[in-house]
């Protein structure tokens, strides 16, 4: 199993748009919305890399409300 959290900067006025959308995505443990640099931060966990590489580009990069992401992988 793949585990990472992934920092997300919105579009201005879109976190709470953006929340929605991901709670939705299989996968996704936790969500929250934070201060900071970053808005959103999210915990996820997928089969292997390849898989979370396909949650991060075409369903969470891809909601039309991300202006940036930064992928931290556990190594635990």
């Amino acid at each position: 199993m793949t585990r990472a959290y992934i920092l997300i900067e919105s579009l201005p006025g879109k976190a709470v748009e953006l929340i929605n959308i991901i709670k939705s995505i299989q996968g996704v443990k936790t969500v929250h919305l934070v201060t900071g640099p970053y808005d959103v931060i999210v915990f996820v966990e997928a089969p292997d890399l390849k898989s979370l590489g396909e949650v991060i580009v075409k369903k969470i990069q891809a909601s039309g409300n991300v202006s940036r992401t930064l992928t931290c992988i556990t190594v635990e």
